[in-house]
């Protein structure tokens, strides 16, 4: 796998551009926008679920949708950068295979929610109190979310554990 990754990367020219003196820098402040578009726009929305701001319309909250959509994607255009240009660093890391699993669950959560509970939603007065679901919908994306932060956050901090022969 991290053959493969690596083999990717040379072979698109990401290794190149990441390894340049402006590549990884440049990936990284990409990377922290697009968080603050998708962190910005999922966290007001799921404050406002659990009745921070009542009498913001949910129609005009929804309308930073797209924003958000375009700070995942932005995300997932650099964290792919990341990923094949030092794919050990990465797919060995526990703070990453956390990440990756708060990712999942948080997307699974929004599936749940535009399932079950978005229409609810999307048509109750500004001032109108949500149901219990939806606020545990909300509560459970903010905590996701957030521990994906810390967990990217923790990637540079992680060192493989020291074995007790030095050889191994």
């Amino acid at each position: 796998m991290v053959e493969s990754l690596a083999n990717f990367a040379q072979i698109t020219g990401i290794y190149a551009v990441m390894n340049s003196p402006w590549g990884w820098p440049t990936a990284e402040s990409l990377h922290f926008l697009g968080l603050s578009l998708l962190i910005g726009t999922v966290g007001v929305f799921d404050l406002r679920l659990l009745g921070v701001g009542n009498g913001i319309s949910f129609a005009a909250l929804h309308r930073l949708v797209p924003w958000g959509v375009g700070g995942y994607l932005l995300n997932l255009l650099t964290g792919t950068m990341f990923l094949t240009t030092a794919p050990d660093q990465y797919l060995f890391n526990p703070a990453f295979q956390m990440k990756l699993l708060f990712m999942l669950i948080a997307g699974l959560n929004m599936l749940l929610f535009y399932s079950t509970t978005a229409a609810s939603v999307r048509g109750s007065a500004a001032t109108a109190g949500l149901t219990a679901r939806a606020k545990t919908i909300a509560a459970i994306s903010l905590l996701c979310w957030s521990l994906v932060i810390v967990c990217g956050r923790l990637i540079t901090y992680y060192r493989p554990p020291y074995h007790w022969c030095f050889w191994c």
